[in-house]
Order: C-alpha cells, then structure tokens, then sequence
C-alpha cells in the first residue's frame, strides 16, 4: 500500500487541498476556493510532498487518487 506511516497522514485542511488539487485546480485557484492564502496552500502541498515522498504535484495527484 502507499500509505504515508502514522502520524504522516494528511491533516483535515490537507486533504481538502488534496481534493481541490484532484479537481485540476492551481495553487492560487485552490487558495480563493478554501478562502486561504497562496502561501498557506502552498505550505500544505509542501507537507503533504515531504510526508507521501512525492516529488512533485503530479506524483502527489497520483498518490492522492490512489488513496481515495
């Protein structure tokens, strides 16, 4: 399985940016639906690419549709 270990899943506000990165959204497309800041968005990809191992946002789109 591709499960991140313990204590490496994603937050709540992760996965919702999981799910807008699922939907094609960019960074600052994602920030204006979440109400969030671009930088904050990109804050959880930068998490959520250091805790799954992927490399890019390709990768971690991969990863998340594999998790669903």
């Amino acid at each position: 399985s591709m499960a991140a270990p313990s204590g490496l899943q994603p937050t709540p506000a992760e996965r919702r940016v999981l799910s807008e990165l699922r939907d094609g959204k960019s960074n600052g497309s994602i920030a204006v639906s979440l109400s969030l800041s671009r930088r904050t968005v990109e804050s959880h990809l930068s998490r959520l690419l250091a805790k799954t191992g992927c490399r890019n946002r390709t990768q971690l789109l991969l990863w998340s549709m594999a998790e669903r």
